[in-house]
């Protein structure tokens, strides 16, 4: 059954007129007529069964009938994404919300290639994804914020999974501003549940003095995905998997 995200209250008997791009969508590509059924969900109020009450030209109305589902929220868990080249930071977007980011927060770094996005459009990805997967709320996709700025404004009590792809020396010891970064699976084992953000870097990685600086804060979980250098999707995809299998709803 289609499964449309609306920015409307939802309860028995409202009414809800859809986008205009939604409604091409239900009247022009899948062509609904009056009484045909689909779930509403708006992040807040649960899942609701609707139908289709009237088709103009240029919309539609549909009427809310039942709750299917009761709203729920996924873990706390939001990626922390350097601005990248756009198909791929299109395709971390979409993943993201198929894993269960609740907000994807964009970032300028020092070594970033690409300083603008369109973020109405990655948000419009994150909510066609969340219509697919099933989940009760759309992530929401947050303008691009210097690295800096985010992390001197970052919230108590939330940790920082920094995705270190640097390579360290093989000698040193676990942990710390020199130490090595331990293998994502095992820090997040060995991790108190809480929120977490996970930090994935730009195409050419971070530089020495940002890379410094996140080694360097107490709310920071260096790790390393492996030893392969990881494309920036492939990295997110990869990190995100890990942390809902040791801390998430994938338990």
């Amino acid at each position: 059954m289609i499964r449309l995200f609306v920015p409307d209250a939802l309860s028995e008997g409202g009414a809800v007129t859809p986008s205009p791009d939604q409604t091409r969508y239900l009247v022009g590509v899948m062509r609904l007529q009056p009484g045909a059924e689909l779930l509403l969900f708006n992040g807040r109020d649960g899942e609701w069964r609707a139908a289709v009450e009237a088709v103009g030209k240029r919309d539609c109305t549909l009427s809310v009938k039942a709750r299917t589902r009761e709203q729920a929220l996924p873990p706390d868990l939001d990626l922390v994404v350097a601005l990248v080249k756009r198909a791929p930071l299109e395709t971390i977007v979409e993943k993201a919300a198929e894993l269960g980011a609740r907000r994807i927060r964009l970032v300028l770094t020092r070594r970033t290639n690409a300083d603008h996005t369109r973020v109405d459009r990655l948000q419009t990805i994150a909510i066609e994804a969340a219509e697919q997967t099933g989940r009760l709320d759309a992530p929401e996709v947050m303008a691009p914020v210097k690295l800096d700025a985010l992390l001197d404004a970052w919230p108590e009590g939330r940790r920082l999974m920094f995705c270190d792809e640097a390579g360290d020396d093989p000698a040193a010891e676990w942990g710390g501003a020199e130490g090595r970064a331990r293998p994502a699976l095992q820090a997040l084992v060995e991790a108190a549940p809480q929120p977490w953000s996970v930090l994935i870097g730009p195409e050419g990685g971070f530089a020495p003095e940002e890379r410094a600086r996140l080694r360097g804060l107490s709310f920071v979980t260096p790790v390393t995905l492996g030893p392969r250098i990881l494309r920036a999707d492939t990295a997110a995809i990869t990190a995100l998997a890990l942390w809902q299998a040791a801390q998430g709803d994938w338990r």
